[in-house]
């Protein structure tokens, strides 16, 4: 248990930074660049993707690796784990979409609880800050 909480509390860390340096350096270089603003607005949507998908396959790695180098519990079916189980079942949880096709065992149940909570956090956050984007963006007149 100790293994799968230091992992969380990493995971935690790590996606909060990757989201708010993404969003930090989009903040800090759309205003610079010479594009329409709505074209501006594509840049945060594909940027923020960008930042949920690092983020997805940083907990899918996690799943991975506690599973196969720490045997800390498994993802599924017996046998092989291969690694793109790991990357749905962390894009299914992540955005609380919940299939259940894939369900983990042992301790990767406390790492599936957060990442469920924190996908949940990071998503509100996108959605906020594409809301300010829009404000600001759209606020700068009839050619935007």
């Amino acid at each position: 248990m100790e293994i799968a909480a230091a992992a969380c509390l990493l995971l935690l860390v790590a996606t909060t930074v990757i989201h708010y340096e993404v969003l930090r350096l989009l903040t800090a270089g759309l205003p610079f660049l010479r594009i329409r603003p709505r074209v501006q607005l594509v840049f945060v949507i594909i940027g923020a993707f960008g930042a949920h998908f690092l983020e997805i396959l940083l907990y899918g790695g996690a799943y991975y690796l506690l599973a196969t180098a720490f045997h800390i519990g498994s993802m599924g079916e017996p046998g092989p784990l291969p690694f793109t189980r790991c990357l749905y079942f962390s894009a299914e949880t992540y955005t609380t979409l919940g299939y259940g096709d894939v369900l983990p065992h042992g301790d990767l149940r406390l790492l599936a609880g957060l990442e469920a909570l924190n996908g949940m956090l990071l998503i509100g956050w996108t959605a906020s800050y594409t809301f300010l984007s829009m404000q600001q963006l759209w606020g700068r007149g009839p050619d935007a």
